[in-house]
């Protein structure tokens, strides 16, 4: 391979190709003698340091996503180039996830030449000859990936410090008393729901000032809201927005004493170059991007919720923008802050500062279209929650599956990741029955959120257990409660609330039922919005179990009819809600896909095995 010609694909922004110089600076090292030459975007080389690579070939990206630009005529130009240089090895430091973004890949390893072609091969890439096993997001740091992915070409797959082009700008230590701390308030355009709040900012940057005289430099582009954190902080602080180049931005980090950011590659540059690094994370996988510290000092800041992340997760892109809530992010304290960068300032590993929810409870069942499905029956459910309030701990999420929530997950990855992860997936729907069975599964039986928040109301007037009913209509909490006391005597139903799942009440709702000591939390805002309700708040929920239980309380107050007994007991209760109410005709279309799902897939497994792989991921993520 010594005179090989080597092309390396690196189009993502600029913490992608900083992570991604471990491995080509280990790939340069086992081939000294090799042409490599990297086709990267024009906004990130300028951090690449030099000697690395032999020539650059710069991808104009214009805005655009790169399979877009890809077809702008200085790109085709690019390509027509490629051609020429003919090159013998092709390496894509890229998950192949979007279908436009292979035919990108595939038009790029077409006009290399190249007769070797690697990557991660996650079922798709048939164009590669060389491959290693694509096992998600997250489920090794993206720099790893690269690394191993190298070392198929004989390259040291070991961890090794990432690195970038510094140049010298602003004398921070000439100018400045210690300790420096950077702030960074955006996290690129890519996507701003990773951003934390400037108000947030400026209250840590007074925190900080407080407690040890901080001195407060603010850095990033002029879209990343250096200007706006600036104006709110009223003691001094150098204001570097938009003033640097990223090989200036690189020399500033190198002579912090700290480094406080959002996931970004502005956090990359900041951990390549050493500095202590307290990155912040929230709709995103820190498992993947997490700071690549082979040396130095880093902390990774979570809220913990439930739902988070829900951007690149396993083989996905997921919900790249977050939620309109952002609950993860604004879950992270400026107090929780400032006591991890205190830790760090002073040269020590932080210790765990994630609120964790408790993950997936021990159970057998199935996994149908990526969705658990737990084998429990009421009895079972019973015993569950006797245990979780026995054991308090924190809160577990309970959700009722049924066909229509499976497939409203299918194209909803927020909603996917909630139901991946809660504590408990009730078999609620007989279209699971049916689909367990053809499985060569039987499930004991339905456990319906109508039918059960009765008996575990039994249950808790039996054993003294405190709930809280969360939801539906104004009046109707209130109403479900005085039959349920009325039916089952000294059940203690502590609050009823209607409230709403607006974010905007989220801290008076959640202050409410911790105030009111409640052991079970029922939430009837409909499926998903109070699935997704319970998980953005479950890490600071007092409770020991938080269900949906969608018209339930409707139900039980006596507004809606059930059907009669004989129906329910065929599974049969869905063709009488059809009858009464023709408009779910629409959601009811739902069901014909959800077989035709079941009946063509073959991703059989239990959930014995999703368990632990959840619990691995909880641990890696803590």
């Amino acid at each position: 391979m010594l005179n090989e010609r080597i092309l390396l694909v690196q189009l993502a922004d600029i913490g992608d190709l900083i992570l991604t110089t471990p491995a080509i600076a280990a790939l340069r090292e086992a081939h000294p003698k090799a042409v490599i030459d990297l086709l990267a975007s024009a906004q990130a080389l300028p951090i690449l340091p030099d000697g690395l690579v032999n020539e650059r070939l710069s991808f104009d990206r214009a805005g655009k996503s790169a399979s877009r630009a890809m077809f702008a005529p200085d790109n085709l130009q690019l390509l027509m180039r490629i051609a020429w240089k003919r090159y013998d090895t092709l390496v894509f430091f890229h998950h192949f996830t979007l279908r436009l973004g292979l035919w990108k890949f595939r038009l790029i390893a077409r006009a290399s030449g190249a007769r070797r072609i690697i990557g991660l091969q996650n079922g798709k890439a048939g164009f590669l000859t060389d491959s290693l096993p694509d096992e998600g997001f997250g489920a090794r740091h993206q720099a790893q990936y690269w690394l191993d992915l190298v070392g198929l070409l004989g390259a040291p797959s070991q961890p090794r410090p990432a690195q970038v082009r510094r140049q010298a700008h602003y004398r921070l230590r000439e100018s400045l008393d210690s300790p420096i701390v950077v702030l960074h308030a955006g996290s690129g355009g890519y996507s701003p729901a990773r951003r934390w709040d400037v108000d947030k900012f400026a209250e840590l940057a007074r925190l900080l000032q407080e407690r040890c005289s901080a001195s407060i430099v603010i850095v990033g582009g002029k879209e990343d809201r250096g200007n706006e954190l600036a104006e709110s902080l009223e003691a001094p602080h150098v204001n570097l927005t938009g003033k640097t180049t990223l090989p200036q931005l690189a020399d500033i980090m190198a002579n912090a004493d700290l480094f406080v950011g959002a996931d970004s590659g502005v956090m990359h540059i900041a951990a390549a170059v050493g500095s202590p690094v307290l990155s912040l994370f929230g709709p995103s996988n820190a498992n993947a991007w997490q700071p690549w510290t082979v040396v130095g000092l880093a902390a990774v800041l979570r809220s913990g919720v439930a739902c988070s992340p829900c951007s690149y997760v396993g083989q996905t892109i997921g919900a790249r923008e977050g939620c309109a809530a952002r609950t993860c992010m604004k879950l992270i304290r400026p107090a929780q802050a400032l006591a991890t960068a205190l830790e760090l300032l002073a040269g020590r590993e932080p210790a765990r500062t994630t609120m964790r929810p408790v993950g997936r409870s021990a159970s057998k069942g199935l996994s149908l279209l990526g969705v658990p499905v737990d084998a429990v029956s009421y009895v079972d459910f019973l015993v569950l929650i006797a245990g979780w309030i026995e054991a308090g701990g924190g809160a577990r999420q309970v959700c009722t599956v049924n066909p229509e929530f499976i497939m409203i997950a299918q194209g909803d990855p927020i909603f996917l990741g909630i139901l991946q992860r809660a504590a408990l997936c009730v078999p609620d729907g007989v279209g699971l029955l049916w689909a367990c069975r053809r499985r060569g599964f039987a499930l004991p039986e339905r456990v319906t959120g109508s039918d059960g928040l009765p008996r575990i109301a039994q249950a808790a007037a039996q054993h003294g257990w405190r709930i809280f009913l969360l939801g539906a209509a104004p009046g109707v909490a209130e109403q479900a409660a005085a039959v349920l006391q009325k039916n089952y005597p000294g059940l203690q139903i502590v609050d009823c609330y209607a409230g709403s799942p607006a974010p905007a009440e989220e801290d008076s709702i959640v202050a409410r039922v911790n105030a009111s000591c409640a052991d079970i939390l029922f939430v009837a805002y409909g499926a998903p919005r109070q699935d997704k309700w319970i998980a953005r708040n479950l890490p600071r929920l007092r409770v020991s179990m938080a269900m949906g239980v969608g018209g339930s309380l409707d139900f039980i107050a006596g507004l809606v009819p059930r059907a009669p007994r004989w129906m329910r007991d065929r599974g049969l209760e869905w063709l009488y809600r059809l009858l009464r109410q023709p408009w779910r005709l629409r959601r009811m279309l739902r069901l014909p896909r959800f077989v035709f799902g079941v009946w063509r897939a073959t991703d059989v497994h239990s959930l014995t095995d999703n368990t632990k792989r959840a619990s691995k991921d909880a641990d890696r993520s803590g």
